[in-house]
């Protein structure tokens, strides 16, 4: 059983049952709600932990990224060039430089992204005009990854399915009962249906990040891994409000600072502090907002607003603690240990690493087996969509539902769901209502919603807001609007009421209040108390 439905989790649901091993998945919220549907959507080697001297580390990125371009899904991860400004002549060329070489080095020969490139202040310019000129003196170009770190999570999840594992959302493991050898029996609620449930597995994986400790003294742990919860704050701005080609990545007093170009929008991120309150529903400040602003600010043109921001959403990094007080100088190498017999916990990394975490993880459950168990499969298994990728395009476009959405909607479908756009695009053929722009969300369609539910498992109308869509932070209204026409889509697979749909609307409302009133407050422990009394509703329960 592996408790924790996060990229690690769902890495490990697919490696144990691709290896042939009977696997429950359950998470206590939806598929990817904490962590996994947060980050910088970057699938990079971590160009900054090369300074930490961490080579082993971006090494190992590195080689996941390129498998994730090329093989594993490159429906969901493709490319993304980044500009570095220079401040300082001579001596910060040859440094970065040399960092940056080292980066496509570590990639070897065969690199999914171009190399790097070195600029001068002027090539730089033509292509990032936002930038002021006298905030840098030239700069190197570089290439890294991105993806929607949330739908990675649910085709990742879906992938572990079609190879025998069970994935359960919105069960909460209340207890974890030793028997015969070890960890046997998993006391459950399941929170949809209000009831208590039992599990017995043989070994149960510890994959829920922030919550490790949590879980293990569940589990009777006496000395449970000691966790420390960074907080990273993202904004969204209209791309208009930044002319560039390319995505930025600049220096900070504390970390670095991203700008990711993202569909219609720059994400903007992203922060680095310690969190010790609510960790279901980390809250953005006004003064993490105010932070991100000013820093950007300093090398724009045309300095960014308050009013400019159009998202805001943050998420905790699960960082192993170990003796160094701040966040930004902890490690994210992973950890894998057996802290009780039948109980392996897998704790800390990075997103892009998740398979790697995942094989180790599963290596370490075989052991507790005490059995032999095959060797990890996951570097050759696709993830559903990528197989066929190449002849769906046509097949796309020759659909007999294309014509009446138009190239554009159905490059859209391409892009988010691969090869399985397709399946998308037989359900608007036989639905044509469904192939309607959802309201007050146009470069989404209703039928993306009506899919989530049916077979991608949301449960709850914020599941499709923020997850399955990313309407709620891409939306001017953050998905005010949209969620009454997608509760509509969502009611008859789901079997709601209008009633029931209403509710799913008023609570998302209260939801989006509540995190405005967080990113008024000054710190962090009044947006805490404005963001928290508006639990998930698999919380309530």
């Amino acid at each position: 059983m592996v408790v924790g439905g996060g990229i690690t989790g769902a890495g490990v649901a697919l490696d144990a049952a691709s290896r042939g091993l009977s696997v429950a998945l359950v998470e206590k919220r939806d598929f990817g709600a904490g962590t996994s549907s947060r980050s910088s959507k970057l699938i990079h080697g971590g160009l900054r932990y090369l300074e930490q001297r961490d080579f082993s580390l971006v090494r190992e990125a590195l080689h996941e990224r390129a498998l994730l371009l090329t093989s594993l899904a490159p429906h969901l991860v493709e490319p993304v060039p980044f500009l570095f400004p220079l401040r300082h002549r001579t001596w910060e060329r040859a440094y970065v430089g040399a960092g940056i070489g080292l980066y496509d080095a570590l990639a070897g020969r065969q690199a999914a992204v171009p190399r790097h490139r070195h600029l001068s202040r002027g090539a730089a310019l033509e292509l990032a005009p936002a930038l002021r000129p006298d905030s840098l003196v030239g700069a190197i170009r570089y290439h890294d990854a991105r993806t929607d770190d949330a739908r990675f999570v649910v085709a990742l999840l879906r992938t572990a399915a079609a190879h025998g594992a069970l994935a359960l959302s919105g069960m909460r493991v209340d207890g974890l009962e030793p028997g015969a050898g070890g960890l046997r029996r998993a006391l459950l609620h399941d929170t949809e249906r209000g009831r208590p449930l039992q599990a017995r597995a043989r070994v149960v994986v510890n994959a829920t990040g922030v919550w490790s400790g949590e879980l293990e003294r569940l589990a009777g742990v006496g000395e449970p891994v000691a966790m420390r919860a960074s907080k990273g704050v993202h904004l969204l701005v209209p791309r208009e409000r930044i002319s560039s080609e390319t995505a930025l990545v600049l220096r900070t007093e504390r970390s670095v600072l991203f700008v990711i170009p993202w569909g219609a929008h720059w994400i903007v991120g992203t922060t680095d502090t310690e969190w010790d309150l609510d960790r279901d529903h980390p809250a953005a400040s006004r003064a993490d907002i105010r932070y991100l602003l000013d820093q950007v600010n300093a090398v724009l043109r045309e300095p960014l607003g308050e009013a400019d921001v159009v998202g805001v959403y943050a998420g905790l990094r699960p960082l192993v603690a170990r003796e160094e007080s701040e966040t930004t100088a902890l490690s994210r190498e992973h950890v894998v240990r057996r802290p009780a017999p039948g109980l392996v916990t897998v704790a800390g990394g990075k997103y892009t690493t998740y398979r790697v975490m995942a094989r180790d993880a599963v290596d370490a459950a075989g052991e507790e087996l005490g059995e032999a168990i095959d060797p990890s499969r996951t570097e050759a298994i696709p993830l559903l969509g990528a197989e066929g990728l190449s002849t769906a395009r046509g097949r796309a476009r020759a659909h007999p539902a294309a014509a009446p959405l138009g190239p554009a909607r159905v490059e859209h479908l391409l892009e988010r769901y691969g090869a399985l756009a397709l399946d998308l695009l037989d359900v608007v053929g036989e639905r044509p209502e469904l192939g309607a722009p959802i309201e007050g969300a146009p470069s989404y369609l209703l039928v993306e919603a009506w899919y989530a539910v049916a077979a991608e498992g949301a449960m709850h109308l914020d599941d499709v807001l923020t997850r399955r869509t990313r309407i709620s932070i891409e939306a001017p209204d953050r998905g005010r609007a949209a969620a009454e026409p997608v509760a509509r889509a969502m009611a008859e697979p789901l079997g709601w009421s209008r009633r029931a749909a209403r509710r799913e609307v008023a609570h998302y409302h209260e939801q989006l209040d509540a995190e405005m009133r967080a990113a008024l407050a000054p710190d962090d422990a009044r947006a805490d108390a404005a963001r928290s009394p508006i639990r998930d509703p698999r919380l309530a329960a």
